[in-house]
């Protein structure tokens, strides 16, 4: 089963290097140099042996000192470039394989990131890729060289002495006894390390992006405990880890002695009978250099190997979820057409349904507004409209078309979404406004975008203007602010439809008026959809939908839904009994 596993493993692997299409010539290159060492390398020993042999001043050989010098001097010129070309194109290959997952990230559905942490996507990006990096730079030649120098030793040495060629092979085997388990318990560890990573990882996004929640709120330590027990696990990985290689090591040295010993012992008696000359002992000793510690090589590559397959898997399963095609479909052309929901019903989990059997009609041009109490499903619809979430059952048209038949991405540039949050990037205000956007924007436009939304009446007053940080997640800027930089942002895109979830609800009244005014300037002409969370927002809309539990409960004008739907006649009672407070919540 963990052969099966293994070569599924290896196949995936390759799989993904060769999906980055990977400079085979530079490979090439690097891999025939590192080759061309390791052959020269295996000439060393052998006029070593004849130096030794002739040692002394007279019967000197120079030529054969020079081509020792000039050998040393190709193996390590050819090395340091094999080196260097070869670390290149591994830093090629994950520049690549990391520009493929970005994409793939920036592509997949949102259904997908309701089930991932942040964090962990965060690892797959940086850590996976680092280790799949490791392997091709670091330990893919000495692996491929290491065979080689083995092999070529071993055949040189068969050739000087067979009888201690076979008596120092004996503890290859032995070896491999022992290190073939250890490489399959590294592949445990290693996985599970690489999980833990991402754990541990996702905590660190998730504590450090909300900081000012964690302090406000004094949750330091309980913070604390779980980044901790992120750390105290991944220390248990890491000594499991120094476990096995506290046994590879040990096992390297103790071979290595156990052949020196047995090589020297052994081939000083045969020197001693003239069997052997001094040259071949010493060689003897060489070639036992160059067995033994590629074999050190090798063992590192299949305990790094074995982290590179658990990181390709961790890939491979980010790789195999269908992403969203943003292109497939015709473009929109003609918005000027109702949008319909038919009988529409959806939820998160099967047994748990948001929305049942919802039916609205949007006229074109008109404002409909959306109310019901929190959680009722407002959010989730607005989610639906904008393709973010497919409904289970019913469809969404546009005119007579289905929205599945219009393409993502075409769909998409038509709307105006200002939410409740307004989020923002960090980056310039310039930056936030103009986000998004397929083509280069003129100041003159920016400006009146900004104008437009009211945006300009604050922008003027700071020292750097557009060019001013706003901070990660906007931090720098007020609730009010930010709002009005977010419909400036969908201004400025000049949307068909636009979409408003509660987007003056977390305001105070001053702020509120400023943004009013500019979400007034924002709809003029445009289908609009609004999340409404303020009577003052509901009354003047041509159409107002009553939301309950998932369900439409009511549809029409304020006064008509005021005479005959108690539920938006309470909501309606609620605030108008609280006049002068214009903070009142509609769907409390």
């Amino acid at each position: 089963m963990e052969t099966n596993q293994t070569k599924r493993g290896w196949r995936d692997f390759a799989k993904l290097i060769w999906g980055t299409k990977p400079p085979v010539l530079l490979m090439s290159i690097a891999l025939a140099l590192s080759v061309g060492a390791t052959l020269v390398g295996i000439t060393i020993p052998l006029l070593t042996k004849q130096v030794v042999n002739q040692f002394s001043l007279e019967s000197l050989d120079r030529m054969k000192l020079v081509w020792l010098g000039a050998a040393f001097i190709f193996q390590a010129v050819a090395g340091g470039v094999s080196v260097y070309l070869l670390s290149g194109a591994g830093n090629t290959i994950v520049a690549s394989l990391r520009d493929k997952l970005w994409q793939k990230l920036l592509r997949l559905p949102i259904p997908f990131y309701d089930k991932h942490e942040t964090g962990d996507m965060i690892s797959r990006m940086v850590n996976d890729t680092g280790i799949v990096k490791n392997l091709v730079t670091e330990h893919l030649s000495s692996f491929i060289t290491g065979i080689i120098s083995i092999v070529g030793s071993i055949v040189v040495l068969l050739y000087l002495d067979w009888r201690m060629t076979l008596l120092m092979l004996l503890a290859v085997p032995l070896s491999m006894v022992v290190l073939m388990p250890l490489g399959r318990t590294m592949y445990r560890i290693s996985k599970g390390m690489q999980e833990e990573t991402a754990r541990f990882t996702s905590v660190l996004t998730r504590v450090l992006s909300e900081i000012r929640l964690v302090k406000a709120s004094n949750a330091e330590h309980v913070e604390y405990e779980q980044g901790r027990s992120g750390i105290l696990n991944l220390l248990k990985y890491g000594m499991r880890e120094s476990k096995v290689q506290a046994f590879v090591s040990p096992l390297i040295y103790f071979v290595l002695m156990l052949l020196f010993v047995t090589i020297i012992g052994y081939g000083g008696m045969r020197v001693s009978s003239g069997e052997l000359t001094s040259g071949d002992l010493v060689a003897f000793i060489l070639y036992l250099f160059q067995i033994v510690m590629p074999i050190t090589q090798i063992t590192q590559f299949f305990t790094q190997s074995q982290k590179a397959i658990g990181a390709t898997e961790r890939i491979m399963q980010t790789f195999e979820v269908a992403e969203e095609n943003l292109t497939a479909g015709a473009p929109v052309r003609q918005l000027d057409q109702a949008i319909q929901l038919d009988r529409v019903s959806f939820g998160y989990h099967d047994e748990e349904p948001v929305l049942q059997d919802v039916s609205i009609q949007v006229p074109a041009g008109k404002v409909t507004a959306i109310v019901g109490p929190s959680g009722s499903g407002k959010t989730t619809l607005f989610s639906l409209l904008e393709r973010f979430y497919v409904p289970q059952s019913g469809a969404i048209r546009l005119g007579e078309q289905e929205m599945e038949g219009f393409s993502l991405e075409s769909w998409r540039s038509q709307i105006g979404y200002v939410s409740q949050e307004s989020p923002l990037v960090a980056g310039t205000i310039r930056e936030n406004i103009t986000y998004g956007m397929d083509r280069e924007v003129s100041t003159a436009e920016l400006e009146y975008a900004a104008r437009m939304a009211y945006a300009d009446l604050f922008i003027r007053e700071l020292p750097q203007q557009y060019e001013t940080q706003v901070g990660e997640r906007g931090i720098k800027l007020s609730g009010g602010q930010r709002q009005r930089i977010a419909i400036a942002r969908a201004l400025l895109r000049n949307p068909k439809v636009l979409m408003l979830d509660e987007a003056t609800s977390s305001l105070d009244s001053r702020s509120e008026a400023v943004v009013q005014q500019a979400l007034t300037n924002l709809m003029r002409g445009r289908t609009t959809l609004v999340i409404a969370h303020r009577l003052s927002t509901v009354v003047d809309a041509d159409q107002i939908v009553v939301i309950e539990k998932g369900k439409v409960t009511g549809t029409g004008t304020h006064l008509e839904l005021y005479g005959n739907h108690g539920v938006y006649r309470e909501f309606a009672d609620q605030q108008l009994r609280m006049q002068g407070a214009p903070q009142a919540n509609l769907t409390t």
